[in-house]
This record gives C-alpha cells, structure tokens and sequence, in this order.
C-alpha cells in the first residue's frame, strides 16, 4: 500500500494540455482580437474618406458636420451654424447616423 502512493504520477497528458491552451488562445483570438482589428479597420476607412458634408460625431460626443477637410490631419468641424472646431481626424469617433442608431 506504502509503495503505491510514493510512486510517481504517470507521465501523459501534456499534448492534451498542450491542444487545450491552443484552443484557448484560437478562442480568445476570434473572439477579442479579430472583432477590434476589423472594427479599427473600418473606423480608419471612415476617417481616411470624410469629406465636406458628413455628420459626425467625435469621442467627446460633440456632433457637428465637417466643413472642411485640412492637409495636416485636422477638420473644421462646425457645431453651430457660424461656429466652427479645428480638431484632428483621429478625434472624430463614427458618423452621425450610426450614433443615433445605437
């Protein structure tokens, strides 16, 4: 009886371990990764084509509509008709309709 509990533990089971932590990470990766790349990817789609005319909103939540496009990665955003916002084109979070859609 003593000889049975000193003996070591069967060796096996590491490449079920090991089939296991990849699962976890395949699941963490199409679950949390992939989601935020594609949602990053098309939010620098949406900032690369804005133009004159599109109704935004940025990540402070003002909603204004952009009345011009600058070189130097800013926007003249107008909040008020005659009041106008020079802010930078990373700043502006979605488009105007898909905030009040959510």
């Amino acid at each position: 009886m003593m000889q049975i509990l000193l003996q070591a533990p069967p060796q096996g089971g590491g490449t079920f371990q090991l089939v296991m932590l990849g699962g976890i990470i395949l699941v963490f990766w199409f679950f949390m990764i992939r989601p935020q790349a594609k949602k990053a990817k098309e939010q620098k789609k949406f900032i690369d084509t804005m133009q004159k005319g599109d109704k935004v909103v940025t990540i402070a939540g003002i909603h204004g509509t952009i009345n011009k496009v600058n070189e130097d990665n800013t926007v003249q955003l107008e909040v008020n008709p005659g009041s106008y916002l020079k802010i930078e084109r990373s700043s502006i979070s979605l488009e105007w309709s898909q905030a009040l859609s959510k």
